[in-house]
């Protein structure tokens, strides 16, 4: 069985209440850097639960789904 590399589970560490929406880009790899990330928000290319994310920094909080148009899904818990 293959892998499916766009697909994330993220978990968030104990204590935490949620990651800011360009760290989580970056953690995962799916941005190379902070500043790739800022692009990707601000190209309107994030979704935050299948809604259109300006927020560089929203607050991501176990529950919700991150997903890119270029296929990156991840769900947070």
């Amino acid at each position: 069985m293959i892998k499916d590399k766009k697909f994330f589970e993220f978990s968030l560490d104990e204590g935490e209440d949620y990651i800011e929406l360009i760290s989580l880009l970056k953690y995962l790899n799916i941005a190379s850097t902070g500043g790739q990330a800022k692009l990707m928000v601000e190209n309107n290319t994030v979704m935050v639960d299948g809604i259109l994310e300006s927020r560089k920094r929203r607050k991501i909080r176990s529950g919700m789904t991150v997903t890119t148009t270029d296929g990156y899904k991840i769900v947070v818990k």
